[in-house]
């Protein structure tokens, strides 16, 4: 009798969770999704083995633009199209500026006082600016780009010495490089340099963490600044400048290598572009329109108030995201969206500015990307370099470009999951400086 009742209460209550929770949702009006269990709610949706931003992409065919999920008993509205993210990032971008409080962000970024992670206040909004008025205009990368030079030139000669006779693990060359440059602009010298004999000081100006310390003295500040919300900072400029670039260019590798017409095609209108030329810089870089980037993925943000998006509530404190990868493969967007064709860009009015919402790879409105000059600059510069100076071979066992594995990890950029190895022959009909 007593284990009747026990289960009569249990399903009772369990009966009664569903009820409230499918009564909360008609109330509100919330955007439609797959259906939920108690606790964990949507959770069970993503245990196919798939990458999130897929399952995403899969379930919004299915369910539409503005997709409501719960993880755990977190509200999540899944973003899917240009025309809904524009409402998101433009009409209603205040509503959408801040970024949910995670554990782990909270821990490692030291109370989420960096620029990705916080949350939209006054504080971020100071931090933003300094760092936007400091360091990543156009005129600060490049007085900047005779470190990136230096450290392209490394990375160049160390895949020259190698001469075509073995392999080269080009993530591990591109993060090299990537982190290198990071390195010296935060401290002015590499972080395997202890004696600074490269440091930022034989170019003149400061490196970022002299700016915050600069900073932090003056008198003019709303809130002021400690060593740890210059650390936070810090490692910001290490996740953004390291991770996303360096895969950036991974991925733009292995695309040419899975497509050898594309590569040909690339590396034609490099040594056209510039084969009277010595050297060549960042500003001739600009005449190669068939360069183009691979967009990483997006941060999550959050409503900060109750707010109409397609006609639906999108309830405050629910976490946001816009899958811009989704966007990037929307068959009424694109022609034949997951093939890799550069050519689409040729002549075409989208960039990556932020203002065409079906290509998002910098983000757009108050929380766009704010190292977008920078991240460009490590991006455009070793790629080119990397198509001009030599010719690329697949590695041992990959006998075809279609056996290229092209398998990606989840996380914030995408990155590919296995290491990219490549045989490399430097072509020596070509006498420009490495």
């Amino acid at each position: 009798m007593e284990m009747n009742l026990v289960s009569f209460l249990l399903l009772f209550s369990f009966l009664y969770i569903i009820f409230r929770k499918w009564r909360r949702s008609q109330k509100q009006n919330l955007p439609p999704g797959p259906w939920r269990l108690p606790l964990i709610g949507s959770l069970h949706h993503l245990i196919s083995g798939h990458n999130p931003h897929r399952i995403f992409r899969d379930l919004a065919r299915k369910y539409g633009p503005v997709m409501y999920l719960e993880l755990g008993e977190v509200p999540t509205v899944i973003i899917s199209s240009p025309s809904t993210s524009k409402q998101v990032l433009k009409t209603h971008d205040l509503a959408f500026a801040s970024r949910p409080q995670f554990t782990s962000t909270d821990i490692v970024m030291y109370n989420n006082k960096d620029i990705a992670f916080a949350e939209y206040s006054d504080y971020w909004k100071q931090m933003r600016k300094i760092y936007i008025m400091e360091l990543p205009s156009a005129k600060m990368v490049k007085s900047f780009s005779s470190i990136r030079k230096d450290e392209r030139s490394s990375v160049l000669s160390s895949i020259d010495y190698v001469g075509g006779s073995c392999e080269v693990n080009m993530m591990e060359k591109i993060v090299r490089f990537t982190s290198s440059v990071t390195c010296r602009l935060v401290f002015g010298k590499l972080c395997r340099d202890p004696a600074g004999i490269k440091g930022n000081g034989a170019y003149g100006g400061e490196d970022l963490v002299d700016v915050f310390l600069r900073i932090k003295e003056s008198d003019q500040l709303q809130f002021p600044i400690t060593n740890n919300h210059i650390k936070a900072v810090i490692l910001d400029m290490f996740t953004a400048g390291t991770e996303t670039s360096s895969t950036t260019i991974i991925w733009a590798l292995s695309e040419l290598m899975k497509h050898p017409n594309v590569l040909a095609k690339a590396q034609s209108e490099v040594r056209q572009a510039f084969q009277e030329k010595i050297d060549f810089d960042e500003e001739d870089l600009d005449n190669l329109p068939y360069l183009k980037l691979h967009a990483p993925s997006k941060v999550h943000r959050e409503c900060r108030e109750e707010t109409i998006v397609d006609g639906y509530t999108i309830p405050a404190k629910a976490t946001v995201l816009v899958n811009t990868w989704a966007m990037g493969r929307d068959l009424e967007v694109w022609d034949d969206p997951e093939s890799f064709i550069p050519e689409r860009f040729e002549n075409s009015p989208i960039d990556y500015l932020g203002n065409n919402y079906e290509f998002l790879p910098f983000g757009a409105g108050k929380r766009i990307c704010p190292g977008m000059q920078f991240g460009l600059a490590n991006v455009k510069q070793p790629l080119a370099r990397l198509l001009y100076h030599f010719n690329w071979g697949l590695p041992c066992g990959t006998n075809t470009p279609k056996d290229l594995d092209m398998s990606e990890k989840s996380g914030l950029s995408a990155a590919k999951e296995k290491d990219l190895y490549l045989i490399a022959k430097t072509n020596q009909s070509l006498d420009i400086m490495l």
